[in-house]
């Protein structure tokens, strides 16, 4: 018996509960029609429309059907973000994939989505031991980068231009100018570094 209860409570917990009520609710709203009017013309209680488009009540699908009719709502409007995957993706402390650029060693903090975009965006983690600098960006590449440094401090070389970066401090750019970090300090440079669109550095 403790088993069934503990199958059924976890059939229950994985359920997907998905609401429109506020779709429907908008639709009827911006076509200034009254519960009563759709009620009436679905068939059904103005109670239940009430109820539905504040989540109370999942509908049965002819009453769901009836109040798109009448609303003339196109059902994958109502449903368009049910499949709409919002994966969240972590990278455990000693599962970080490494690269070294010489002396410098990037950590994958984030990995970009398998489809490339405009959107997409990488970002690691960059220790660079005292008096050495990142190559990787010497000729520029399309897209923006942002910067924090965690530790440590050093100089962002960017195109003539130099600007010092102490522990704290963050840094935002268009990374079609060419750019290097340099650590000027006597201990390594730490700091996280995101990328847009992803240049796929570490694969």
């Amino acid at each position: 018996m403790e088993s069934e209860i503990s199958n059924n409570t976890e059939i229950e917990s994985k359920k997907r509960i998905y609401h429109f009520g506020e779709k429907i609710r908008s639709v009827r709203e911006k076509k200034h029609l009254t519960l009563k009017t759709v009620a009436l013309q679905a068939g059904v209680s103005e109670s239940l429309v009430s109820q539905i488009e504040r989540n109370r009540v999942s509908p049965a699908i002819d009453t769901l059907l009836s109040l798109a009719n009448v609303l003339d709502i196109n059902l994958e409007y109502l449903f368009e973000e049910y499949n709409r995957r919002r994966p969240v993706s972590i990278i455990r402390s000693g599962e970080r994939r490494t690269i070294n650029e010489e002396d410098i060693m990037f950590e994958e903090v984030s990995a970009p989505a398998e489809k490339d975009g405009q959107n997409t965006l990488e970002s690691y983690m960059i220790t660079i031991p005292p008096k050495s600098r990142t190559h990787r960006g010497s000729y520029g590449h399309l897209g923006k980068e942002v910067g924090l440094i965690l530790e440590g401090s050093g100089i962002l070389h960017y195109e003539n231009e130099r600007y010092e970066l102490d522990c704290g401090d963050s840094v935002t750019f268009s990374a079609g100018a060419p750019h290097t970090l340099e650590n000027t300090g006597d201990v390594p440079l730490k700091a996280v570094w995101t990328v847009t669109p992803a240049q796929k550095f570490l694969g």
